[in-house]
């Protein structure tokens, strides 16, 4: 019984605090914005199941690092460090995607990702 009664404890310690919904919340918001993007992208360049979910894991890595960006510059420095980002993000989906599929991307990712624009 004395067992039993630890086992329970600790089981319900680890379920308590294994899915703080407050530490989870950026991570959903990124995996939904990654879906959407994937979702976008996806009609246009018919992924395999494979290269959709390398593809979907892609964006997921890289939004958090585009909004970090957003938030701490401003102007020039900002769409520089934005375009810099983009091209590092389009060289590791090189590595996803077939020639045909990359080419496409490119001039999809300029409509669907837009780098915005600077006011002078």
């Amino acid at each position: 019984m004395k067992k039993f009664l630890v086992l329970i404890t600790l089981f319900i310690g680890f379920t308590a605090f294994s899915q703080d919904p407050f530490l989870q919340k950026d991570y959903d918001n990124y995996e939904i914005r990654a879906d959407a993007l994937t979702e976008t992208y996806n009609a246009e360049l018919a992924l395999t199941s494979k290269q959709e979910l390398l593809f979907k894991k892609k964006i997921e890595e890289f939004l958090p690092r585009y909004d970090d960006i957003r938030k701490s510059h401003e102007g020039r420095e900002k769409l520089n460090r934005i375009l810099s980002l983009g091209e590092e993000e389009s060289a590791e989906m090189r590595n996803i995607l077939t020639k045909p599929q990359f080419d496409l991307y490119v001039k999809l990712k300029e409509r669907i990702q837009p780098l915005g624009k600077v006011d002078n």
